[in-house]
């Protein structure tokens, strides 16, 4: 099940963003931050009472004009409405009431999703601040008196959150099938391969990016063989789109992937690799998904001798760390070659799943230290004594060495490669573990 999603909304400058690092960065144990994000951290992965969760900070708002403040305030609140399944909406004791304070709860309480009030600011030990009692006006149901900066009252505000998270769902119909991700980011064609593949009009299809507004679940058999397809085209606004919503807009394919098996990552042949399709796909890689990368409108595309090999060769260059992903290029408007795609999906999910036994294994293990020695440093060598498979999606292996210190990243990427050399797993990351002999 995917893991609940939570945001921090609220107008300017009443301490979201030091809510949201301290949340994740003390009181809440971070499992990881979000692969590929290189600029502001609007969100991260968090737990709390043994549940993961999700953590997104809508972050501040720069303001130019007062129309420029509404404008910015509705977007944010709005993006947050679509994106969440609980809403943190934070105000400020010391400022009181505001006409802006209104305006969001307005949008809130037309909202189905479960709303939590946190007045911040307030940082004396003790009694609720009488300055507090005043937002019970907003009609938001109980107030949470916090502290951004001293961590005051979150526990109790963190415990509210928690009560509203979605249940555990039986997911009886999903463990008989194989679930696929159709991941990307938005105007990719995502939703029309997923209509391609149903052979129906069942996801709305629009030239405007961003119509799918969450992800949705399909049941259909194929050759006697049953799937869940999952469309995650984003929470992109037919407005005009800029980097803060592009952020958002990867959330719900970031919970689509943690449910998916089987992961496409779909490239816009116009477009080519972008830094939000480098992303996406990095999280799948993270999660240990099998994965294709599918290229989609190749019916479009101007074409001479060599050009798919070129334009292979460029996809995986930009996508270096999922260089056993097979490339697919399909037209999800035409249909071309979206029967192949089926046979992937099946072959990756296999390759995913595989075991090898443990004579087997350490065979090729003992093979490969032989035909490359281990590294050595000051005069010692590693001394690889064997390998044995702990578990599969992905496949997972423990290398038990003398030295786990000796283990050079290259030449566990060479182990790596042998074992795809020998055993395929083409389509799946393969994860390691290096312990030395004798420990736990």
């Amino acid at each position: 099940m995917a893991k609940p999603i939570v945001a921090v909304v609220g107008r300017p400058n009443v301490g979201k963003s030091t809510f949201f690092n301290y949340l994740v960065g003390k009181r809440v144990a971070i499992i990881e931050d979000t692969p590929g994000v290189t600029r502001d951290r609007i969100y991260a992965e968090a737990e709390w009472r043994g549940r993961s969760f999700m953590m997104i900070d809508t972050g501040g708002i720069e303001p130019h004009s007062d129309d420029y403040i509404k404008t910015q305030m509705v977007r944010q609140a709005q993006i947050a409405i679509d994106t969440a399944d609980v809403i943190i909406f934070m105000v400020d004791v010391r400022t009181g009431l505001t006409a802006a304070d209104e305006e969001v709860s307005v949008m809130l309480r037309r909202s189905v999703k479960p709303v939590i009030l946190a007045v911040n600011k307030a940082d004396s030990i003790g009694a609720m601040p009488a300055e507090a009692y005043e937002f019970y006006n907003l009609g938001m149901g109980e107030v949470y008196p916090v502290s951004s900066i001293h961590g005051l009252g979150t526990g109790d505000l963190l415990d509210a959150v928690y009560d509203h998270f979605p249940k555990t769902e039986d997911t009886t119909e999903e463990e008989d099938c194989i679930k696929v991700a159709i991941i990307g980011k938005p105007n990719a064609g995502k939703s029309s391969l997923t209509n391609r593949l149903l052979g129906e009009e069942r996801v709305i299809v629009s030239e405007i990016p961003g119509t799918t507004r969450d992800a949705i679940d399909t049941f259909l058999t194929h050759n006697d063989k049953k799937y869940m397809f999952i469309d995650t085209a984003g929470i992109r606004r037919k407005s005009k789109i800029d980097e803060g919503i592009e952020h958002y807009s990867t959330i719900r394919s970031w919970a689509a992937v943690e449910r998916a098996d089987v992961c496409i990552i779909m490239i816009d042949a116009k477009d080519g690799v972008t830094e939000q399709d480098t992303k996406i796909a990095g999280y799948a890689h993270e999660q240990g998904k099998a994965s294709i990368i599918v290229v989609n409108k190749w019916d479009i595309m101007e074409k001479s001798t060599g050009t798919l090999e070129k334009y292979r060769k460029d996809v995986v260059e930009k996508l270096e760390f999922m260089s056993y992903a097979p490339v697919l290029f399909i037209s999800a408007k035409t249909g071309q070659r979206i029967e192949r795609l089926y046979e992937l999906i099946d072959y990756v999910n296999e390759q995913a799943s595989f075991r090898i036994q443990t004579g087997v294994l350490n065979d090729v293990l003992n093979e490969a230290v032989a035909m490359v020695q281990p590294p050595s440093d000051k005069g010692k060598r590693l001394r690889v004594y064997y390998m044995t498979q702990t578990g599969v999606r992905p496949p997972s292996f423990v290398l038990f060495v003398n030295s786990s210190e000796l283990m050079h990243y290259s030449y566990e990427r060479y182990i790596k490669n042998a074992l795809r050399k020998n055993f395929g797993f083409e389509g799946t990351p393969i994860r390691f573990t290096i312990r030395e002999k004798g420990e736990d």
